[in-house]
């Protein structure tokens, strides 16, 4: 071994210790950018105790309670048992999002046309103490969905009022109500 060649040695190992040590400052730096990233995709939750995430956001307004909307969803039990989906029903299914279930109704209120959402709603706000009869579940049962905001409507509600005779009020109800042997959201 020459003079010159022990002089490098250590150079060669300074080198190597800060490429090393690079590598691992920017592995972090990357897993602390996937995580402020992914921050979205963790969801929010609400004061009332529901929990949305965003999977795909939408577009325009965000939909009031007197709008009709188009919606695609899957409804599941915490379990997982799948109890309702949209395409049972022949695909997206009209409703007006003041008129359905508390939880439902406020997770409609933050989604836009065309997102794509995924919904927790705990069971005082989904169909609480006395759920339909012949649900899937039993009282304050806790509902997982997931969603896709197919159309919105602005002022269906409003529309569907006037359209009522005798000055008459269009009756609120829940999401559509289970039958007996048809489980449904």
């Amino acid at each position: 071994m020459s003079v010159a060649e022990a002089a490098k040695r250590p150079e060669h190992r300074g080198r190597a210790a800060g490429i090393w040590i690079a590598l691992i400052v920017l592995v972090a730096a990357g897993i602390g950018l996937a995580w402020l990233g992914a921050s979205p995709l963790r969801g929010t939750t609400t004061e009332s105790g529901l929990r949305i995430r965003t999977l795909q956001a939408g577009e325009g307004p965000f939909i009031q309670s007197v709008d009709g909307v188009m919606v695609e969803y899957e409804g599941r039990l915490a379990d997982g048992t799948v109890f309702d989906d949209s395409a049972r029903h022949g695909g997206p299914q009209p409703m007006i999002a003041g008129q359905v279930i508390p939880g439902f109704a406020e997770a409609l209120t933050k989604m836009q046309k065309g997102g794509k959402y995924k919904i927790h709603i705990p069971g005082k706000l989904a169909y609480g103490e006395t759920p339909p009869p012949g649900s899937p579940f039993g009282p304050n049962a806790d509902l997982d969905f997931d969603v896709h905001i197919v159309q919105i409507v602005p002022n269906a509600a409003l529309m569907q009022q006037q359209g009522v005779p005798d000055g008459g009020q269009a009756e609120p109800h829940r999401l559509p109500v289970p039958e007996p042997g048809q489980p449904q959201p």
